[in-house]
């Protein structure tokens, strides 16, 4: 059995990430190994300390490096609302956004039976016990996919048996978009979704 050269080993690892192929992670070692090797010695440490020292937050599962992310130990949030995004890139784009001032709970993925995740893999009995604490409201803010609109859905169901009021976020029209420039099924749930203006 052939074992594989450091530099192979070095290509293979590059191809885990994602949308990395084999010519992409080939290029990625040679440029580190050749222009950039205290960059390359940089991100193994960089790796190997992310790795060993985060985890999820035991409030809202999003990555941390203590047992309690900052964010749901933060005095200045409102505990009565409570946020659910698929990814951590959700949360911080919400949070970008600076329009929403509540807690969250963040899935890690949305349900997808082709791919093997149900909801014991999103941890949906944990976001039920943290929906249950002191939640008025519960904010679903999933992607408007087929899974993320199914997982939307899944979570309603399960949260309104327990008497928590369920809201999703709407979609329709970009801000400063113009009509001609939109997909009809965009145009289409904005008119669904319009909503009542007075003068």
């Amino acid at each position: 059995m052939n074992t594989l050269s450091s530099l192979e080993e070095m290509i293979a690892a590059l191809r885990c990430l994602p949308g990395v192929g084999p010519k992409s992670a080939q290029r990625m070692a040679y440029h580190l190994l050749q222009r950039d090797k205290s960059g390359a010695l940089r991100l193994a440490r960089a790796l190997g300390h992310a790795v060993e020292s985060i985890h999820h937050c035991a409030k809202c599962n999003n990555f941390s490096e203590e047992e309690i992310c900052a964010l749901c130990r933060s005095p200045k949030r409102d505990a009565s609302l409570l946020c659910v995004v698929e990814m951590p890139a959700d949360l911080l784009m919400m949070e970008q956004a600076q329009c929403y001032r509540g807690m969250y709970f963040v899935l890690m993925g949305r349900l997808s039976p082709l791919d093997g995740i149900g909801p014991r893999e999103l941890h949906l009995d944990r976001l039920v016990r943290r929906a249950q604490e002191n939640t008025c409201e519960v904010i679903l803010a999933t992607n408007f996919t087929v899974e993320g609109d199914a997982t939307a859905h899944y979570i309603t169901i399960l949260l309104c048996a327990q008497g928590i009021k369920v809201s999703r976020i709407a979609r329709g029209l970009p801000v400063g978009g113009e009509l001609e420039h939109v997909d009809s099924g965009t145009l289409a749930q904005a008119v669904l979704e319009r909503r009542e203006v007075t003068g």
